[in-house]
């Protein structure tokens, strides 16, 4: 890949944005502020070949799994420069979530749950559907910490986990195809998801796992889903894909009030669609019924690995996509019309910090192994240093435990200030 980066992470924190990548020499962690102000805030070398690195919010705790100890997680104070813990497990580590309660590690037919507060492993769900991207997604409301992963590795079903109460929620029979792509809101109230056709996106509402909303992407080919993300009003979703184009969809019901408020000429035609199609086959009426993007974005690539994310900067809406050719793109969003959104920044995310480009000056970027691809590798022996062996329910095993005075009395505390996103009350 371009500037052997290994993309990561993009996560949004309310207004904070936060981009974690991993490079052949350890890590990077990155702070958005502002549109023209890309901000390196910890370069760590701890270990070469990080494939993972997942950063607990804006707290100092920050786990990483490398490909010279696949089967390995770090986790670090990377304020202090110590490690917290490690624990090894049976297979390679596919993926990591974390929240302020819990912290799931996901193998491609097992996933451990720990409580982050002492990294005590406090259930194994073995046996579960092979899932070789270690495809998962966890609310980052700790309230629920609700957890989703593929039920099936054969059609798309989702399992929705309570990981603080440890008991299955629901299931939930989202697609034809296996899964591609899965995430939450904000506040856990909502799931996205997407199937490996990459054609429709829907959103469900949990814990019921009632549909919500249902978009088209696209008709014309099947695409890879690489990303789903929620604004932080979960008012709207984006996707990426290894195509050109990122989506926008704007989650909004259409009320009878409005279309009678608006009679427009694409309002009536709506209305015969609706119509016609109670008197057409179910797979068509159903397309007729799905809603298109409210807004995109043309990258000048394709079939790279990219990550996107919708985020408040400097009080605008922006969406960030984050590309395996080492730059992080920033476009404006409008809120109201929608549309074609337009580039206003880009950052190089490896080298020089220091080296901005114009927009115009992008160039055309060659395809690259897929995520997947780069972390699925062949099970290979344990490191000599790695620490084997497994508790009774098929745990992993553990390394030391998170020092007391790493905490306050809730959740893990790590000396920095306003670490957690507050929680508020989001009935979205």
């Amino acid at each position: 890949m371009v500037f052997a980066l290994r993309l990561c992470c993009l996560s949004m924190i309310m207004t904070q944005v936060s981009l974690s990548v991993g490079t052949k020499t350890g890590y990077r962690l990155f702070s958005v502020t502002a549109v023209d102000k890309l901000d390196c805030i910890h370069e760590g070398v701890e270990c070469p070949d990080v494939y993972i690195v997942e950063r607990l919010f804006s707290s100092s705790l920050v786990v990483v799994v490398s490909l010279s100890m696949p089967r390995r997680m770090n986790v670090y104070h990377f304020k202090k420069g110590t490690e917290i813990c490690n624990y090894s497990y049976s297979n390679n580590i596919l993926s990591v979530r974390l929240n302020r309660q819990r912290l799931v590690v996901c193998l491609e037919e097992s996933i451990y749950i720990h409580n982050i507060k002492d990294m005590k492993l406090l259930k194994t769900l073995l046996n579960t559907p092979t899932n070789p991207s270690g495809l998962c997604a966890l609310s980052i409301n700790h309230g629920n910490s609700f957890l989703a992963y593929p039920g099936s590795a054969t059609m798309g079903e989702i399992t929705v986990y309570d990981a603080n109460n440890l008991s299955t929620v629901t299931l939930i029979q989202a697609h034809d195809s296996p899964l591609a792509a899965l995430t939450f809101n904000a506040s856990g109230t909502k799931l996205a998801s997407a199937s490996e056709k990459g054609t429709v996106i829907r959103v469900f509402g949990i814990p019921e796992g009632q549909k919500l909303f249902e978009f088209r992407r696209g008709m014309k080919r099947y695409v890879s889903i690489s990303s789903l993300s929620f604004s932080a009003d979960a008012q709207f979703l984006c996707a990426s894909s290894n195509t050109e184009t990122v989506h926008i969809f704007k989650l909004e019901q259409h009320s009878p009030s409005q279309e009678e408020e608006s009679p427009t000429w694409s309002a009536y035609v709506g209305k015969m669609f609706t119509a016609a199609s109670t008197y057409l086959p179910t797979q068509v009426s159903d397309m007729m019924n799905q809603d298109r993007a409210f807004a995109t974005v043309r990258l000048n690539m394709f079939g790279l690995k990219n990550i996107c994310a919708l985020a408040m900067i400097q009080k605008l809406p922006r969406l960030l996509v984050a590309s395996s050719d080492g730059y992080l793109y920033i476009y404006n969003v409008d809120p109201q019309d929608g549309g074609e959104c337009v580039l206003v920044q880009k950052h190089r995310c490896q080298g020089d910090q220091k080296e901005e480009e114009n927009p115009e000056d992008v160039p055309p970027q060659p395809a690259s192994q897929t995520y997947a691809a780069t972390v699925a590798l062949p099970t290979t022996a344990p490191s000599s240093t790695t620490l084997m062996g497994y508790s009774e329910d098929g745990g992993a095993q553990r390394g030391e435990v998170i020092p007391e005075h790493e905490f306050a009395e809730g959740p893990v505390c790590l000396d920095d200030e306003n670490e957690f996103p507050p929680v508020g009350n989001q009935n979205n």
